[in-house]
């Protein structure tokens, strides 16, 4: 008779060989205890044989899972309850699971042993190893961000140096180019033995490009126009009064319309009448003699959300002011504060200036000038600040702009806002004709004229606006950036991006451009650069940039370019992956006015981030975008200084072609007017930068002017297919 356990029944999960058989109700337990109790019932079990337990297991290997039909037989055939037989394959099926867990968990806890000793090994590894280039220790990432303060220092440095150095120079007598160098800067020149570009010349030698390495500071001002000028006590009493004179000039100009200022017919913009102005504003003769002296005059006036104080801070002070037009003034300068102004504030300050101002193109040389800017309080909350030429004879060859008195009105308005009132009025002399692509927007007036500059102000100011605002919204952040600090640390990092980008693509005196000939009639301009400036990688930095005319109108090109999702249309360097934007900024009321963190899908480079600032206004756009690794993205998300992230941006600007629209102007969004409302195409420039060698002594080879040369026209011709526009 088979053994009976008194025992507790096996659940779902055990390995017992032993199975129910049946239970007794408690008739083996006496008649004095309750069966239905299920803490008195008693369970009897039997082992299976040798034979039951091998024809189970052969069934077992054949089918885990048996049906209800199949467990019937076998209960028929081993002498067996079915309810036993589907005891037996639960328990066996747990059975195998627990030993194929058990085995994989051994399996995994040898992979991770082995990986712990690897990882301690090439830790030790790292403390031995040493720099290649110096032999010292290796650069931790800590060490990056230290060299790239100290190297900030260094230039806050020269700068101070510069400046103490100009102010001994008028007490010694000689000019700073005569004393004693503090650390003489070595320019290298690259020689260039340029082959065929876009087919042209295959097989023969092309011409040698002298592109020399300039000083990469975009604080260094030009050698030629900017020099320490003597200033006697008989010039400062002259220029004050061109400066009285100026301010009387511009405030008739500003507050008269008829018969000085008439409507266009064309555009309604406010054209000077040249007789009027002659007639009650005499002169005695131009300023430049050639045939080819041209007069630009605009007016125009409009809101801003800022008041009266801090734009005149801002306008009297050199280094804010390029930070408020950084896509027009390239450089700016104070060279001699004539009068600092009455009782600390800003009213009847008078300063020398040296500025250029630019067109985002390569095509367009800069305007340089030496003027008086000139403060003054009308009444409360009425403010003028004029700027007028002022003349040096050891300069008069060089300068083919002069300004005519110039400026604008600042009216305070309730909560914060200003009415400003602008007034641009320069002559032109052409030393070389004005390329064909710019000859109707600049001879119109609209490529300096009041009409960008206004507008270019009101943008910034809603810029500067955004980046007071303490609070944060997901909306704007996309819950990535955790605090407004964070906020105001991302926007002042793309504001640096769009200055570095525009300064990139200066005709300054400060960059040399080369043409390389084959992508167009306008050609691919390269200039090279030694970067030495924080905030920029160190090396040497090629700059190549081009302009082309597409038939499309403004507001859909930078619809095209801002849009991520048809971003892989025209990135070449993308692989034309996807990107996605994971935070976004509103630096403006116009959702064009924005900055956004991408991050590329499909990529081996996990770690880097493309940081993207796009502006637009009524004068124009521009979409600006650099790679930046995720450690100095947290950097700036955390609310840390950005100063020192090295940035090498790129990206397109967008102009108005200066042609009135033909067609009906559906195509054209309504929330874009003036210029870009108004033309029918588009002016679109492409620039590229490449750190080539973060050597500062490398030489540049031809195969890096190669590549970025097909690159851009690789760019080119991608832009005009999506927009279906012709190759040629």
């Amino acid at each position: 008779m088979p053994i009976s356990i008194q025992k507790q029944v096996f659940l779902e999960g055990t390995s017992s060989p032993y199975m129910e058989y049946g239970s007794g109700g408690g008739s083996g337990s006496g008649g004095d205890h309750d069966a239905s109790d299920p803490s008195r019932r008693k369970k009897r079990y039997h082992r299976h044989t040798a034979h039951q337990i091998q024809r189970l297991e052969a069934m077992f290997k054949e089918c885990p899972h048996p049906d209800e039909k199949q467990r019937l037989q076998l209960s028929r055939e081993l002498g067996l309850a079915p309810r036993q037989i589907k005891f037996w394959f639960q328990n066996r099926r747990t059975q195998m699971k627990a030993q194929h867990e058990r085995a994989d968990n051994c399996a995994l806890r040898a992979e991770n042993d082995k990986i712990r000793c690897e990882n301690i090994a090439i830790r030790e590894a790292l403390k031995n190893v040493i720099c290649p280039s110096c032999g010292g220790p290796p650069a931790t990432e800590d060490s990056y961000f230290d060299e790239q303060k100290l190297r900030m220092e260094n230039a806050q440095l020269k700068e101070e140096l510069d400046r103490v150095s100009s102010i001994a120079a008028k007490y010694i007598g000689r000019p700073i180019s005569q004393l004693p160098p503090v650390q003489p800067i070595h320019v290298s020149s690259l020689d260039l033995t340029m082959a065929s570009f876009g087919g042209h010349g295959v097989g023969v030698a092309g011409p040698s490009l002298d592109l020399d390495l300039l000083p990469g500071s975009s604080s260094t001002m030009p050698n030629l126009p900017f020099q320490p000028i003597a200033i006697s006590d008989m010039d400062k009493s002259l220029m004050t009064d061109i400066a009285a004179n100026a301010m009387e000039e511009l405030l008739r100009l500003l507050q008269t319309n008829e018969p000085l200022w008439i409507k266009s017919t064309n555009d309604g913009r406010d054209v000077l009448n040249l007789e009027s102005y002659e007639r009650i504003f005499p002169r005695a003769n131009t300023h430049f003699k050639s045939p080819n002296v041209r007069i630009e005059a605009s007016r125009d006036s409009g809101v801003v959300i800022m008041n009266g104080l801090a734009l005149v801070d801002m306008f009297m002070d050199s280094n804010k002011w390029v930070d408020l037009f950084p896509t027009i003034v390239s450089m700016a300068k104070t060279i001699e504060i004539i009068s600092s102004g009455m009782m600390g504030s800003h009213s009847g300050s008078l300063q020398l200036m040296y500025e250029e101002l630019q067109v985002l193109s390569p095509l367009v040389p800069t305007r340089e000038f030496y003027i008086l800017r000139f403060c003054q309080q009308i009444e409360p909350g009425l403010w003028a600040i004029v700027n007028i030429s002022y003349d040096f004879p050891q300069f008069a060859s060089q300068c083919r702009s002069h300004r005519l008195p110039s400026g604008c009105l600042i009216q305070d308005m309730p909560n914060g806002y200003s009415k400003v009132t602008w007034m641009e009025h320069v002559e032109i002399e052409d030393k070389t004709p004005t390329h064909r692509l710019y000859r109707d927007l600049i001879h119109s007036g609209l490529a300096f004229g009041a009409e960008r500059w206004l507008a270019t102000l009101q943008r910034m100011c809603e810029r500067f606006a955004c980046l007071m605002v303490s609070g944060t919204s997901t909306r704007d952040l996309g819950g990535v950036i955790p605090s407004p600090d964070g906020k105001r640390s991302m926007m002042k990092l793309a504001q640096r991006m769009v200055n570095n980008f525009c300064t990139s693509i200066s005709t300054s005196n400060s960059h040399r451009w080369t043409t390389l000939s084959g992508l167009n009639e306008v050609g691919v301009r390269v200039t090279v650069h030694k970067s030495s400036d924080p905030g920029q990688p160190n090396g040497v930095v090629l700059s190549a940039a081009t302009t082309f005319w597409l038939p499309v109108t403004p507001q859909n090109v930078f619809n095209f370019f801002k849009d991520e999702r048809t971003r892989p249309q025209w990135d070449v360097l993308s692989n034309s992956n996807a990107v996605q934007e994971v935070a976004h900024i509103a630096n403006g009321s116009h959702p064009g006015n924005c900055i956004s963190v991408l991050r590329a899908f499909n990529t081996s480079q996990n770690n880097m981030l493309i940081l993207q600032e796009s502006c637009i206004d009524s004068s124009g756009s521009l979409v600006v975008y650099c790679p930046v690794d995720l450690p100095a993205i947290n950097v700036a998300m955390s609310g840390e200084d950005p100063s020192y992230i090295p940035l090498l941006p790129s990206g397109f600007t967008i102009s108005p072609d200066g042609h009135p629209d033909q067609g009906d102007g559906a195509s054209t969004s309504s929330t874009v007017h003036g210029n870009m409302g108004r033309s029918g195409g588009s002016l679109i420039t492409v620039a590229f930068q490449i750190l080539v060698s973060s050597l500062p002594s490398a030489k540049l080879n031809l195969e890096s002017v190669t590549t970025v040369n097909n690159l851009i026209g690789t760019t080119v011709q991608q832009i005009k297919s999506a927009l279906n526009c012709p190759s040629s």
